[in-house]
């Protein structure tokens, strides 16, 4: 934490840096390796927002979606990733949606979205053929939880902004996030304004 600061400046090594020695040198050049890997993790993180992007739109079509479609979405050139994209995208999908990637036909290698979050009144958080609001709800509450059953407005934004979800502007899955809030949300019953 203290590493990312303002005041830390640009390494975190210590005041010893710039005192090793030639040994010291070596080892510290081979601790740069991740930095030099963050450009993949990177693309990793895009990619399974690619995929997330697709199996909303599979989930919104009630569409099965098959292995192959997941492998033609990554591109075959991440092939040996697609563990690790899949779980971040299936992990996305969990958090954010209350949805779960599930294996429906072993055989075909068939997979559905699940909603995890049936909470039985999703019907008042979903339009027909929508994607349910349970899950921006669970992370809502999980937000006001866990800033001891309180939230500022700022906090919540400040979370919200982390996942793509911004004050005033129209998110392609909730609708405008403020009104969906203050409006539906509060209206229900589920949120205390």
């Amino acid at each position: 934490m203290a590493c990312s600061s303002p005041d830390a400046g640009p390494s975190c090594a210590g005041s010893d840096e710039g005192a090793q020695g030639p040994e010291e040198e070596s080892a510290g050049a081979s601790q740069a390796a991740p930095a030099t890997q963050s450009p993949r993790i990177d693309l990793l993180t895009r990619k399974a927002s690619m995929l997330v992007d697709f199996l909303l739109e599979k989930y919104t079509k009630k569409e099965p979606i098959s292995q192959h479609a997941l492998l033609k979405v990554v591109g075959s050139k991440y092939r040996q990733h697609i563990p690790e994209i899949l779980r971040r995208a299936s992990k996305h999908m969990e958090l954010v949606f209350g949805l779960e990637l599930t294996e429906v036909n072993h055989s075909r290698n068939i997979y559905a979205l699940i909603n995890k979050l049936n909470l039985g009144g999703d019907e008042g958080l979903s339009d027909e053929g929508s994607l349910p609001k349970s899950g921006f709800l669970m992370v809502l509450l999980g937000i006001i939880f866990m800033k001891g059953n309180r939230a500022t407005r700022e906090e919540v934004w400040e979370f919200l902004s982390v996942l793509g979800v911004y004050t005033g502007r129209r998110h392609w899955i909730f609708g405008e996030p403020r009104r969906l809030i203050t409006k539906h949300l509060v209206q229900k019953k589920y949120l205390r304004y």
